[in-house]
């Protein structure tokens, strides 16, 4: 239980701004080898950083005047409160993804674009659309259902990443691998760390499916598993292998795509 807790509480400080800081730190410590093992609890993080923003959500939509704006301001607050609660960690790997591969269609020279720290024209469409498709699918939902866009919220950030591990696990890492802030994770996920993060998985959806039994969460996660295909084979397609910023892409594309299967699917 202990390795487990120091573990889970590296992930939340890698991947948070939540501080794990003092004390709680050094008792949690750091080492490459931990750092793979807490690759297991990134859905453990989207149960964190999911809950709280879903709670965020809710308290809005409580608070807020019942007018046709409520939804959006709600969606847009949210989305804001989850950005600074992550630092815009994915979010910034979406735009790096995206400059590298729309600045150039060879392999090396999109992985020399992705470390540039400053965002291009193709990387600040890709977060433009991003965010705007986060929000008009959460007022979306929020208008049909609220208790149901609460509990899509928080589904869809642990879903969001479960959906990295498979990526890790089936692709080789590429790209600055000695200053890379995830290749500790390259070498990391075995069946029992996968098997782990699935169990966090498979426990928030028998939570939102006790919650909402009658909601098409099979059609939600199948839009995340289409995200995650499509990322998988461009990864494989463009660089051979995955990056932190394809992670992060990753991350973002099927929290976006879990949103969209269950808003397709809604009567």
């Amino acid at each position: 239980m202990t390795q487990f807790a120091r573990h889970f509480l590296l992930a939340l400080q890698f991947f948070t701004r939540i501080p794990v800081t003092g004390r709680l730190a050094d008792w949690v410590g750091f080492s490459p080898a931990m750092l793979r093992a807490s690759a297991a609890h990134f859905p453990g993080v989207g149960w964190v950083v999911g809950g709280l923003t879903a709670a965020v959500l809710w308290g809005l939509l409580l608070l807020l005047p019942a007018v046709p704006a409520a939804p959006w301001v709600a969606a847009i607050a949210s989305t804001v409160f989850g950005v600074l609660l992550t630092g815009a960690f994915h979010e910034d790997g979406l735009a790096d993804l995206a400059d590298g591969l729309g600045g150039s269609a060879q392999r090396e020279r999109a992985l020399e674009i992705m470390k540039d720290s400053r965002i291009g024209s193709y990387g600040a469409m890709a977060l433009v659309l991003t965010v705007l498709a986060k929000v008009a699918l959460l007022a979306l939902l929020a208008q049909t259902n609220a208790w149901l866009v609460v509990v899509a919220l928080f589904a869809a950030h642990v879903t969001s990443r479960t959906a990295p591990l498979f990526v890790i696990r089936t692709l080789a890492h590429v790209g600055d691998t000695p200053r890379s802030k995830s290749k500790p994770l390259a070498e990391s996920i075995g069946n029992a760390g996968l098997a782990a993060g699935l169990l966090w998985w498979a426990l928030a959806l028998a939570l939102v499916v006790w919650l909402l039994p009658g909601a098409p969460w099979a059609q939600a996660v199948l839009g995340a598993l289409i995200g995650l295909v499509w990322m998988w084979r461009l990864l494989r397609r463009r660089l051979q292998g995955f990056t932190g910023d394809g992670l992060g892409a990753t991350q973002q594309v099927c929290e976006v795509m879990f949103y969209l299967g269950l808003a397709l699917s809604l009567p």
